[in-house]
């Protein structure tokens, strides 16, 4: 169904831009947390998608990222193109996922909730569905944990690959 939409291309360094500005008017205010926006590279940063689509992508990484950042943390979007792709991390300060769990996020009504957050926030469905929506546009999302210099987990790290558009 998502290919029978028209796809145009999006420009992900606007989208990004406009998004963040969303989320700082609305929900970042509650929670004491920062996004930031780093783009690296020369763009143009277009993909070939249907814009609904890959907003919803990320709105669902940033939502997590926010649900699981502690109070004062930093989410940061990096954007880079390499070549004939464009790709985005979204990166938290939050707890990261068990290792064992690394593909596990992606199957559906998989859920890890942060601490103390009530039951029924977290569906298990966005991720599944944010990696049926990438690999639809031929691409890739995966998960990763981010690391300090001994091995400790400082947060987690999810990483979205689009062609260029």
């Amino acid at each position: 169904e998502l290919m029978r939409t028209d796809l145009q291309p999006v420009d992900m360094q606007k989208m990004f831009a406009e998004m963040i500005d969303v989320y700082r008017g609305a929900q970042l205010p509650k929670t004491d947390v920062r996004i930031e926006l780093n783009v690296h590279g020369k763009g143009p940063f277009r993909a070939l998608v249907h814009d609904g689509r890959l907003g919803q992508v990320f709105r669902n990484l940033i939502d997590n990222a926010i649900s699981f950042s502690p109070p004062g943390g930093v989410i940061e979007i990096q954007l880079v193109r390499d070549g004939g792709s464009v790709i985005v991390t979204v990166e938290d300060q939050g707890p990261g996922i068990p290792d064992n769990r690394l593909e596990a996020v992606f199957d559906r009504f998989y859920s890890e909730r942060p601490e103390g957050e009530r039951f029924g926030t977290h569906s298990g469905l966005g991720l599944s569905i944010a990696r049926q929506i990438v690999e639809t546009y031929r691409g890739t999302i995966i998960a990763a944990n981010r690391r300090d210099e001994k091995g400790k987990v400082t947060g987690a790290r999810f990483t979205v690959t689009l062609p260029v558009a």
